[in-house]
């Protein structure tokens, strides 16, 4: 069993994606928490849709915030330190395989938590302690070490940074590392990636931090979806609705868009 933290900001068409992805594309059982932060475009949508999801048991809990519960931080950082106090809650923390981030315009591929799974098991078989998390290569991972660990037909490296769009973690992530100082993000939409490498890299003594598996995990769709970071850095007042880009996927069914995404080079070799 793995937890899955998805944080959204409106683009509902691109959520409903994410989610068909999970739902197709997964081999372990899993749960599904959603945080849907200060959405206020199709909000009625949103509402509806989340409904459905919730009485068909497809995710475990839907929470919507506000810039009042979210303390005028930047909103992914607030939902995810929620998401791990309430797991730190759970008498059956320890049970789960691993846990998951993952921003809501990232389409999983197939059996993507399958070779999480034998990445975990090879992590901890070599006691490779040191690595606290699990991303995608390239993904942002920077200096890393010419040292590739083969994991059955997978390469993997170690090294640093690593953007949170897709975060595979132990289960004993917020007691290993912790949670984030909100102050330090108050009036921020960004930061939340940051703060969890200074903090890695205290955990670790400076030792590499997170694993680059060179498999194409999930694709990241924020180009063809639009950038709610980028546009609110630009413009803390922007509407984030991206109308344009959430017709155009909306339009489509889920087949036909991931056969488009796949097909796309600039996606695939991008993040």
């Amino acid at each position: 069993m793995i937890k899955i933290c998805i944080t959204v900001r409106n683009r509902l068409a691109i959520t409903k994606k994410c989610l068909e992805a999970i739902k197709r594309h997964s081999i372990l059982p899993h749960q599904i928490y959603v945080y849907n932060n200060n959405t206020n475009y199709l909000l009625d949508n949103h509402f509806k849709y989340f409904q459905r999801l919730y009485k068909k048991r497809e995710i475990s809990q839907i929470t919507f915030t506000t810039i009042e519960s979210t303390f005028n931080a930047f909103s992914k950082a607030v939902a995810f330190n929620m998401f791990g106090k309430q797991h730190e809650e759970d008498p059956q923390k320890d049970s789960y395989n691993f846990l998951l981030l993952l921003d809501n315009d990232v389409i999983v591929t197939p059996g993507y938590d399958q070779k999480l799974m034998a990445v975990w098991k090879f992590i901890n078989k070599n006691k490779m302690d040191n690595v606290k998390i699990v991303g995608q290569k390239p993904g942002g991972i920077k200096s890393m070490q010419k040292i590739d660990y083969n994991i059955g037909k997978m390469v993997g490296r170690v090294g640093k940074l690593g953007g949170s769009g897709l975060w595979s973690m132990r289960s004993s992530f917020f007691r290993d590392i912790g949670f984030l100082d909100l102050r330090q993000l108050v009036g921020h939409n960004k930061k939340h990636d940051q703060l969890y490498w200074h903090k890695c890299e205290k955990s670790t003594n400076g030792k590499p931090y997170i694993f680059a598996l060179q498999e194409k995990l999930g694709i990241h769709c924020g180009k063809v979806a639009g950038s709610v970071c980028n546009k609110l850095t630009s413009n803390r007042k922007a509407d984030i609705n991206f109308e344009a880009a959430e017709k155009e996927i909306d339009s489509m069914d889920f087949d036909v868009f991931y056969k488009k995404i796949m097909n796309d080079i600039s996606l695939v070799r991008d993040w």
